[in-house]
């Protein structure tokens, strides 16, 4: 592990957690194993981080990632209670090996340092092989700041396969809606917004309606269950604001699902009217105005 490691402002990335009880042994410190597990959460999440659903995407890149090598620095020790944050980075990409580094801090204090070693393979004979373009390109660029999705909009020729299967797996699939509810006449006439990742994988979507006397209705909005709460959908609600905004429109209104309610409010959204049920789910309309 290198010093530079040992610095919150080297790392982009950080993962927050609070020590547990169970993770406590009797001289009322962290318990040593407990480290690699925190650092092992802490790169799941980075991979959020880079809109990567982890399986999906290994997938796509006919390889998946392998534990070359774990080392653990201990400087200092962690408590019952205390908030931590684990930061984590790419440190190197070789041929066929990345090296991540880690750095577990309470506030500023670094206590504890990790240095885990990969190597991209073959799953089904577990042999190394190059890291793709693809992936050398998305670390890379993640930790130079650069953006981790983009957003395009279209119509229903150009987006209805992308925005679909999406819907499908969210809508159909995960919430048990029936097909023939989740398909309607306005998919052909209205505009749709799809949200990708690096590799092109569609991680949110969602569809702005005509607007009647001046309020505009957005709806089918679905956000990837591995990447939700990345910020991918209030991106895919902003560009739809924007659609509508341009067109002259004066408020935007949507169904929000009760369980996406606060999701909404932070987005500037306002609860109108009494819950109802929509295909047996329970939803509230909510209105923004639009500035």
């Amino acid at each position: 592990m290198s010093e530079t490691a040992t610095r919150r402002e080297n790392f982009r990335f950080f993962h927050r957690l609070r020590v547990r009880w169970a993770e406590v042994d009797m001289q009322k410190i962290v318990f040593n194993a407990h480290y690699l597990m925190y650092f092992d959460t802490a790169i799941s999440d980075y991979w959020r981080a880079l809109a990567l659903p982890y399986e999906e995407s290994m997938h796509s890149l006919a390889g998946d990632l392998y534990v070359r090598k774990a080392t653990i620095d201990f400087r200092g020790s962690a408590r019952m209670d205390d908030m931590l944050d684990v930061g984590m980075r790419c440190a190197r990409i070789g041929n066929s090996s990345m090296v991540f580094e880690g750095g577990l801090f309470r506030q500023d204090q670094f206590l504890v340092g990790c240095e885990l070693v990969y190597v991209f393979a073959d799953p089904a004979t577990q042999t190394s092989k190059p890291v793709p373009e693809k992936l050398r390109s998305l670390l890379t660029g993640y930790e130079a700041g650069e953006p981790m999705r983009t957003v395009e909009t279209g119509d229903w020729a150009t987006l209805g396969e992308s925005a679909g299967a999406l819907r499908r797996a969210v809508f159909v699939e995960e919430q048990n809606i029936p097909e023939s509810l989740e398909w309607d006449e306005h998919d052909a006439t209205v505009l749709h917004a799809v949200a990708r990742n690096r590799l092109g994988q569609v991680i949110a979507t969602g569809r702005l309606l005509h607007a009647e006397d001046g309020v505009s209705h957005i709806g089918r909005m679905a956000v990837h269950r591995n990447l939700r709460s990345g910020g991918h959908g209030a991106a895919v609600m902003q560009v739809l604001e924007e659609a509508a905004r341009e067109r002259g429109d004066r408020v935007v209104a949507l169904n929000a699902q009760r369980s996406a309610e606060r999701f909404y409010a932070r987005l500037g959204y306002v609860a109108h009217g009494e819950v109802f049920e929509e295909a047996g789910i329970p939803h509230i309309e909510m209105r923004r105005a639009l500035r």
